[in-house]
């Protein structure tokens, strides 16, 4: 079992979505995230002030998937969220110790689904 954690951009979820579901993986949580890499942010002028604004708005994609899927969803992350600029995110593939379901106690790649 692995946790995979992508950091796309918020243009790039309705491509990313759709590329897991071509996939068969539809089970996802989506958050906001604000961060920042090799972009380093930008500057913009407000009320005659300079502001730096260096954490940039990116969606974090956590998916939990057996050991079958890992690169069919990275696969699918990368196909949906590519443009081939600098921003275009990254992807971290954790191990996943167990997985519970709370409704029914199923433990392990059972609880995943």
């Amino acid at each position: 079992m692995k946790l995979i954690i992508a950091y796309i951009q918020p243009e790039a979820l309705n491509e990313v979505k759709q590329s897991l579901y071509d996939a068969e993986v539809f089970k996802m949580s989506v958050t906001n995230a604000l961060g920042c890499g090799q972009q380093k942010g930008y500057h913009e002028t407000y009320r005659g002030a300079d502001i730096e604004v260096n954490l940039l708005k990116k969606v974090r994609i956590e998916v939990a998937v057996n050991a079958e899927f890992v690169e069919a969803t990275i696969d699918a992350i990368i196909k949906g969220a590519r443009s081939g600029n600098i921003g275009d995110g990254k992807i971290f593939v954790l191990d996943l110790a167990d997985c519970i379901r709370i409704r029914t106690g199923e433990k392990g790649s059972e609880a995943i689904g």
